[in-house]
């Protein structure tokens, strides 16, 4: 029990990445606030997960949804000591064919809802508090059409490196978890139906250990970087990609 009697955010916890986190995160003790746009995605999230858990209805990017968010973990009365914002999403969109549309959304989402779900979180963190942010193999490894998207993952691993200058002595630390191809609805969701296959194929033939990571992997990623086992792990990018981005 890793996170006996901790309290954990976790924005984006209704499916994929976000919600294998809050699972893990629950089994090992903590009880996990999870966000997220859609309700029936949460509800799924809370059967599955069990005990341990409180679903909140937010849009990341909404800072009032933020504010109602922080407002529940405060009635709670235990204070905050894991934040993952986890909240993300893109889409394909080669240069000369990206909307203004595609632009805010991606940035408001991956950029600005993670600035402010850490930011509005700050009074609530215990001491030794663990921040992480959901990056991506795409802030140093980029792939064809995905600009917007790879742009707002190099901002997010740059807040941490700032992050950390900007909390030092407070005991609180900042990291980056950034998992390479890994099998979620947002990623099959980046392509029709009858081309999910060919994604898959196409993303495993290029990770050396020849497959996608299950969320699970990740998760298991994020609570090292959220226990005490990683006390002196600070402002990094730990990569979760099976050599992707390494080699």
């Amino acid at each position: 029990m890793n996170l006996e009697n901790k309290t954990a955010v976790v924005t984006g916890g209704g499916t994929g990445i976000g919600r294998a986190i809050a699972k893990r995160f629950a089994a090992e003790g903590a009880h996990v606030f999870i966000t997220g746009r859609r309700k029936e995605a949460l509800d799924d999230a809370v059967a599955e997960i069990g005990g341990g858990v409180t679903a909140v209805r937010a849009d990341s990017a909404n800072l009032a949804d933020l504010d109602a968010l922080y407002r529940a973990v405060a009635e709670r009365g235990r204070g905050l000591d894991i934040v993952v914002a986890n909240s993300g999403g893109g889409v394909l969109a080669p240069l000369g064919e990206i909307t203004e549309e595609q632009f805010d959304a991606t940035f408001g989402t991956n950029v600005k809802g993670v600035l402010f779900a850490v930011q509005k979180a700050l009074p609530l963190l215990n001491e030794n508090a663990s921040i992480i942010l959901t990056g991506s193999t795409t802030s140093t490894r980029v792939s064809p059409a995905f600009s917007v998207y790879a742009a707002t993952k190099a901002a997010v691993r740059n807040f941490a490196r700032t992050w950390a200058l900007d909390l030092k002595g407070t005991g609180t630390r900042v990291n980056v978890l950034s998992p390479g191809p890994t099998h979620t609805p947002g990623l099959l969701g980046l392509v029709p139906d009858d081309a999910q296959q060919g994604l898959v194929d196409g993303l495993a033939a290029d990770v050396p250990l020849g497959r996608l990571a299950d969320p699970a992997e990740i998760a298991a990623a994020a609570l090292f970087l959220a226990s005490e086992e990683s006390s002196f792990v600070n402002g990094i990018e730990f990569f979760v990609d099976g050599g992707q981005a390494q080699v």
